[in-house]
C-alpha cells in the first residue's frame, strides 16, 4: 500500500473514533452515576448484573476504542503504518463488538427497570438487531457478495 493511501486510510479510522468517543463517554459516565442514585436500591439481581455486564463492556469498548489513537502517538514516525491500521482496526471492530453488548445491556436495564420484563425482552432483541444488522450484517453481507 502506498505511503498516500496508508496517509488517508489512518486520517480516516482517526475521524471515525472521534466519532464513536463522545457517546461512549456519555454512556459511561450515566453508568458511572447509577449506583449512587436513590432508586438503585430497588434493582433486582438480574438488573444489578446486567448493569454490571454493561459497566465492564463499555469500560472495555472504551479501551479498544481509544487505543489506536494511543497506538499511532507511540508508534509516530516508525515507519510501520500498515501494521498500525491492521491493527487499530481489529481494535475498532473490537470495541464496537463491545459498545453494541454495553448499549444492548442497557437497553435492557432501563427498559426493565420501567416497565416490566415482556417489554424489556422485545426493545432488548430489537435493539440487539439493529445493531447486528446495522454494524455489522450488511458490511458482512457485502463483503461475502463482493468476494463471490
Amino acid at each position: 500500500m502506498t505511503e498516500s493511501k496508508q496517509d488517508r486510510e489512518l486520517i480516516e479510522l482517526l475521524n471515525e473514533l472521534r466519532v464513536v468517543l463522545p457517546g461512549i463517554q456519555v454512556m459511561f459516565a450515566f453508568l458511572l452515576v447509577v449506583p449512587f442514585s436513590q432508586r438503585f436500591a430497588e434493582v433486582t439481581s438480574l438488573q444489578r448484573n446486567v448493569y454490571f455486564a454493561s459497566f465492564l463492556c463499555t469500560a472495555i469498548a472504551t479501551a479498544f476504542l481509544i487505543a489506536p489513537t494511543t497506538y499511532h502517538r507511540l508508534r509516530w514516525r516508525t515507519g510501520d503504518k500498515e501494521h498500525m491500521l491492521k491493527v487499530s482496526n481489529r481494535y475498532a471492530i473490537t470495541g464496537t463488538v463491545f459498545l453494541a453488548l454495553a448499549m444492548t445491556g442497557v437497553v435492557f436495564l432501563i427498559t426493565d427497570f420501567l416497565y416490566n420484563s415482556a417489554l424489556s425482552i422485545v426493545a432488548t432483541a430489537a435493539a440487539a438487531a439493529m445493531f447486528l444488522a446495522l454494524w455489522f450484517g450488511i458490511p458482512v453481507l457485502r463483503a461475502l457478495r463482493e468476494d463471490a
